[in-house]
């Protein structure tokens, strides 16, 4: 697919059907293009990659991991606590700036690549879908591999809130034509 596997944090203010907003927060790892700026993050480095109306794209890179970069971390924790305590602080505080609600996770869109062992027979690929049809998740793309007396269906799925995919699965784990759910990964970023 063109993709890697990266461990994100996302944090993205969304506006909801009523003009309301929230804030979706989530840490997974999820499936983002190689082309992506945040692919070739690697080793001891982290990075913070922000969108924003006014600034475009942003991405913050430097040493996060590891010995030295997480000593580093800790002990600058460390001293900005004893500073808070001397000064009769009681330390930075959550910001209050838009005071907005978090979206439950279970209502959070986002694609999804679903790995599958299934029987090798005719209507298996049917009958899969038929489930994810049934709860409302819509099939992107469906790839095939035949192996002896199995094959693995890998299936690509456009946006679907979180709980959709849940009960999806969950289903399909139970089918009698389904040897193994193999691998439920998030997709991130622009569709292929």
């Amino acid at each position: 697919m063109g993709r890697t596997v990266k461990l994100l944090s996302i944090c993205e203010r969304v506006t909801e059907d009523d003009g309301s907003e929230s804030v979706s927060v989530r840490v997974h790892p999820v499936m983002i293009p190689r082309t992506h700026q945040l692919a070739g993050v690697g080793g001891a480095f982290n990075a913070v990659y922000v969108e924003a109306e006014a600034a475009g794209q942003l991405m913050f890179y430097g040493q996060g991991a590891g010995g030295a970069p997480t000593a580093s971390a800790v002990l600058g924790d460390l001293v900005s606590a004893a500073r808070n305590k001397v000064a009769g602080g009681r330390g930075p505080r959550e910001s209050a700036h838009a005071a907005l609600p978090v979206r439950p996770m279970g209502q959070t869109p986002t694609r999804y690549h679903v790995s599958l062992d299934v029987a090798d027979k005719p209507g298996v690929l049917a009958q899969v879908a038929q489930v994810f049809a049934a709860h409302g998740v819509s099939i992107s793309t469906v790839r095939q591999r035949d192996r002896r007396n199995t094959a693995s269906l890998v299936v690509v799925t456009h946006q679907a809130p979180d709980a959709a995919l849940r009960s999806t699965v969950d289903e399909i784990d139970r089918m009698d034509v389904v040897r193994e759910v193999v691998s439920v990964m998030r997709v991130e970023g622009e569709a292929e």
